[in-house]
């Protein structure tokens, strides 16, 4: 009865402790985009996805003459909404401006730095300061309201 007892608390146990794994396996590293070297980029949103475990705006820019469709990763819905996002913060059609780390890999995409809305305010990636972090709008960006 004992043996029986101590071999489900470790198979329970065990169950716990691995059923934590997948999520921190999957989790990737910011190491694709070129934090040190920031670019700038206009254009109309065709989609904002406010999902976990990372939120994304799809942009498309005209530049030279042709369209060009960036994906602009953000971070989880939480983290965005402590720093000041909504679900209805970005609608499809808004035009905006976004700062963010491009892809090393040299497509259109990249990790959000900030952006800029279509009412003036100035949004960071919602957490702390660092790789995909807020990062504290420029001096002269509009009142946050």
């Amino acid at each position: 009865m004992a043996t029986t007892r101590r071999l489900t608390t470790t198979l329970a146990l065990a169950v716990l402790l691995l059923s934590g794994t997948g999520a921190v396996l999957a989790h990737h590293s910011f190491a694709m985009f070129d934090t040190a070297n920031p670019v700038t980029i206009s254009g109309v949103v065709t989609e904002f996805e406010w999902t976990n475990p990372h939120s994304y705006i799809e942009v498309d820019v005209t530049e030279g003459g042709s369209l060009k469709h960036w994906t602009i990763e953000l971070g989880s819905t939480s983290i965005l909404q402590r720093g000041g996002w909504k679900f209805t913060t970005i609608r499809k059609g808004d035009k905006i401006t976004a700062v963010l780390g491009p892809l090393r890999s040299g497509e259109t995409g990249g990790l959000l730095v900030r952006v800029t809305l279509p009412d003036g305010r100035v949004l960071g990636n919602g957490g702390p300061t660092g790789i995909g972090g807020g990062v504290p709008p420029p001096a002269t960006s509009a009142p946050q309201r």
